[in-house]
C-alpha cells in the first residue's frame, strides 16, 4: 500500500508511502487517501496528520505518466476525483495538519492545502508548477491559494510556476508554522495544542471560519452568533465556565 494509516495516541497518522516517487500522487493513490479519511472519520482521535515517507518529499505532485493521453472525459473524472478526495478533510470531524517535510508540488501541495493547518521544515519548498507543462491546477489549488494568501499572491504562483521556501511561505500566510525535525514529533507536539479541547466546540469554530469564506460579513455574523449559541448549550461549555470559575483545569467530555 502506498498510503499508510496509524494512530499514536488520540491522533492519526496518514502517510504517503512512495519515496520512491517522491510520494507522487497517482491515481490508485488518490483512492487509497480517499480511503483512509472514511477511516479517519470513524476512528477514536482527535486530529490527523498528513506527511510523506522519506526525507526528500511530502508530495511531488501528480504522476505525470498517468496524465498523458486521456481523453477530456477522463481528464475531467481525474480532476473531480482529487477534488472529492480533498474535499473530505473539510468534512472530518477533526483537524488536519499537514507536515511538509520537503517537496510539496501541484496536486502535493493541493492537498496541504486542504488540511486545516500546514507545518513545514525550513528546506521545504512549495508551489503549484502545472503552467510550467502548459496546465492549470485541477485539485482546488485555483481555489484554495487565494482563500489562503489572497488573490494577487496566489496569481503570481500560480501563474509564474515558482517554487517558494518555507520562509516565504510563512511570510504569505501558506505555512502556519515552521517547525524542526523530525516533523512528525513537531506536528503532534501542535496537535496537543488544541486536542485537549471539546470536540464540539473544535467543530463549530472550524465551521464558521469556514462558512465565512463564502458569505458577506453580515450573514457570517449570523451563523457565528447561531454556532456560538450551540456553543454554550454543550455539557462542555458548562464544564469550561465552572472549571475557570473554580480555577481548575476542565474535563471535556465532548458532549
Amino acid at each position: 500500500m502506498s498510503v499508510q494509516l496509524s494512530q499514536q495516541g488520540n491522533v492519526a497518522i496518514l502517510m504517503l508511502s512512495r519515496p520512491e516517487a517522491l510520494n507522487a500522487l497517482s491515481f490508485a493513490i488518490l483512492e487509497e487517501i480517499g480511503a483512509a479519511l472514511d477511516k479517519v472519520a470513524g476512528m477514536p482521535v482527535r486530529a490527523l496528520i498528513i506527511t510523506g515517507a522519506g526525507e526528500k518529499a511530502f508530495c511531488a505532485g501528480a504522476d505525470i505518466k498517468e496524465l498523458r493521453g486521456r481523453d477530456l472525459v477522463a481528464q475531467k473524472r481525474g480532476a473531480e476525483l482529487g477534488q472529492r478526495v480533498f474535499a473530505k478533510l473539510d468534512t472530518l470531524p477533526v483537524a488536519s495538519i499537514a507536515a511538509i517535510n520537503g517537496y510539496a508540488f501541484g496536486g502535493g501541495l493541493e492537498l496541504a492545502m486542504a488540511c486545516t493547518f500546514r507545518v513545514a521544515l525550513r528546506s521545504a519548498k512549495m508551489g503549484l508548477p502545472e503552467i510550467k507543462l502548459g496546465l492549470v491546477p485541477g485539485y482546488g489549488g485555483t481555489q484554495r491559494l487565494p482563500r489562503l494568501i489572497g488573490q494577487a499572491r496566489a496569481l503570481d504562483l500560480i501563474m509564474t510556476g515558482r517554487s517558494i521556501g518555507a520562509e516565504e511561505a510563512q511570510t504569505i500566510g501558506l505555512v502556519n508554522r515552521l517547525v524542526e525535525a523530525p516533523i512528525l514529533d513537531s506536528a503532534l507536539a501542535m496537535a496537543a495544542e488544541f486536542t485537549g479541547y471539546g470536540l464540539p466546540a473544535l467543530g463549530f469554530a472550524r465551521e464558521a471560519v469556514q462558512r465565512a469564506l463564502d458569505l458577506p460579513i453580515c450573514e457570517g455574523l449570523k451563523v457565528e452568533a447561531d454556532l456560538s449559541t450551540l456553543a454554550y448549550r454543550t455539557q462542555d461549555a458548562e464544564e469550561g465556565m465552572a472549571a475557570f470559575s473554580e480555577k481548575r483545569k476542565p474535563a471535556f467530555r465532548d458532549a
